[in-house]
């Protein structure tokens, strides 16, 4: 292989692939990423086993194509400590060179065959979305699973694809996301009663590997995989086995609820105050409603107490909840800052329900009140 290369497209697509690769393997050529180059294009693989991830690099100039294992530890500090624009690259079946305008590497290299393959997506069938949506689905569901449960199932986010829509959640037991996205059904994908858990990590690669520039983005499921396609690259993961919680048993009754609308960022930052002086044997802070105020309370034993007011438009009969402050926070913190969102309470032994206009939804448990 010998190809001249632009560094910064190749150092930005290394850095994602490299994230893919693990740190430690009973296969070490699994510790690499493949390159792979042709007369008109130039892949970079990378693969656990679990997840895998292919991703076109854009600014080659091919010589001869051919296909070269790169290790993560040396190659990706050469690309970061460069500051040459242009790279050229060639290996000779016993080693790879470097060369820059005034530096030259020579790296040790394996045999690219033993590198497993990565799968590419060749689906017939699929959901196609805006990538921004996904990347929202993602980014509201994925901070309310659990990897430290023994149930493995919490450790991923579940997918159902439906006629019009996909809908993620995430769950941890005590808290549930769930955000529903608009998306096209392609050659009749749909999942019906098969689960697709995703786990964490695939979709933080995904979400972190996916950009606005991405535009349309193809979702195809399968019985234990899942593969995600976008005009740059290809994402592969298996999926988390097990039985999912049954989800919408979750969202209680709306029967005899009050519903509230609040303000994202104030409420945020009065949650922030609040809980400063929680502790985690004391994490609960108490909500309560009445005469158009919302009143934040906080209090663990040697560590002091809070009290915040919040101007809200309520007007009904007196509430109270007792919550975790950082479940509200992290949901508050996907939001836009400027809206406003619904929040459903019940009474202080039902689970509170927020809501937005686009789709999304969060069940919060309710902690025990202490006093």
């Amino acid at each position: 292989m010998k190809a001249t290369c632009r560094r910064e497209p190749l150092l930005s697509a290394f850095q994602t692939a490299a994230s893919v690769a693990p740190v430690r393997s009973p296969k070490p050529i699994l510790q690499n990423v493949k390159l792979d180059v042709t007369s008109g294009d130039a892949v970079l693989l990378a693969t656990d086993l679990e997840v895998g991830i292919r991703i076109h690099v854009t600014g080659f100039e091919v010589a001869s194509p051919g296909s070269v294992i790169l290790p993560l530890a040396r190659f990706g500090p050469i690309l970061r400590e460069s500051t040459d624009e242009m790279l050229k690259l060639e290996t000779d079946g016993n080693g790879t060179t470097i060369r820059g305008e005034r530096s030259e590497f020579k790296l040790p290299s394996e045999n690219p065959a033993e590198f497993p393959s990565v799968a590419e997506f060749a689906e017939q069938k699929f959901h196609e979305l805006p990538s921004r949506l996904l990347r929202e689905l993602i980014r509201r569901t994925i901070f309310a699973t659990d990897n430290e449960s023994s149930r493995y199932a919490l450790g991923g986010v579940l997918l159902e694809f439906m006629g019009d829509k996909i809908i993620g959640v995430g769950t941890d037991g005590r808290r549930l996301a769930k955000m529903e996205v608009p998306a096209t059904s392609v050659g009749g994908h749909q999942t019906e009663s098969a689960m697709t858990i995703v786990p964490a990590k695939a979709m933080q690669l995904i979400e972190r590997a996916l950009t606005d520039h991405d535009a349309e983005v193809q979702i195809a499921a399968h019985t234990n995989e899942v593969l995600v396609k976008s005009p740059r690259m290809t994402i592969y993961s298996r999926l988390v086995e097990g039985r999912y919680p049954k989800w919408r048993d979750v969202f209680p009754s709306r029967s005899g609820s009050s519903k509230i609308e609040l303000p994202v960022a104030s409420l945020f930052s009065a949650v922030r105050q609040a809980a400063i002086v929680t502790s985690e044997e004391s994490k609960g802070v108490d909500f309560n409603f009445e005469g158009g105020t919302l009143t934040l309370s906080g209090r663990a034993a040697d560590v002091g107490q809070s009290h915040v007011e919040l101007p809200i438009a309520y007007d009904g009969p007196a509430l109270g909840i007792t919550l975790d402050p950082k479940f509200l926070s992290e949901f508050l913190r996907v939001l836009d800052p400027d809206k406003t969102f619904t929040l459903e309470i019940k009474d202080a032994e039902s689970a509170a329900v927020c809501s937005t206009d686009d789709g999304y939804g969060y069940v919060i448990m309710p902690l025990a009140r202490d006093h």
